[in-house]
């Protein structure tokens, strides 16, 4: 069928090269970054590159990150609530996925399934490579990243290259290749038919 998402070109032009990065760079805040390998820093987040972020972990000398090692990231004043709200899935982490270089490889979203359900407040359960699970609504999303709030309203900041599965409360998926086929994007209250 043919048409369009009311409301997305806009949503795009403002905001899809946004980056989290960028505003944490000029925040106060210190950040935990959760990266592959099981890996938990919290830090100053100094500089966004293009393909790495410039760190300074906490009590220990700068260094560069790779953007592709990390798979989300959030203020670490809320650190304790975000620890407890992180569910894993024991199947995913058992099969030891490394990250996903090569964006051919990827578990892609496609925006217009974004966008309907970031409007509508859909709850969602992103499954990341590691499998960590996190259930939450999004409240932005960009070219490389979306940011959920989790209960609590907490935002969290995934790395679109760090997803492995995306649902719904009813178990529907969300990614790119499911989503190719049936469109979901056509039955929301967004779509105008042309």
């Amino acid at each position: 069928m043919a048409g369009y998402l009311k409301g997305l070109e806009e949503y795009l032009a403002a905001n899809y090269g946004k980056s989290a990065f960028d505003d944490a760079v000029v925040s106060p805040d210190v950040w935990t970054l959760h990266e592959h390998g099981g890996l938990m820093e919290e830090g100053v987040i100094d500089e966004n590159l293009r393909f790495d972020i410039r760190f300074s972990p906490k009590g220990m000398p700068q260094r560069v990150i790779p953007k592709v090692t990390i798979k989300f990231l959030y203020p670490s004043s809320v650190s304790q609530s975000v620890k407890g709200l992180i569910k894993i899935d024991d199947k995913i982490r058992a099969m030891e996925i490394a990250p996903m270089i090569s964006p051919a490889g990827r578990y892609h979203i496609k925006n217009k399934t974004l966008y309907p359900v970031m409007e509508g407040r859909t709850v969602l359960f992103f499954t990341l490579l590691e499998g960590e699970i996190l259930k939450g609504i999004i409240t932005d999303f960009s070219r490389y990243e979306i940011t959920l709030s989790v209960k609590g309203g907490i935002p969290v900041t995934i790395l679109r290259h760090a997803v492995y599965d995306l649902r719904d409360k009813k178990g529907r998926c969300l990614l790119k290749a499911f989503q190719n086929i049936h469109k979901d994007w056509e039955k929301s209250s967004y779509f105008v038919s042309a």
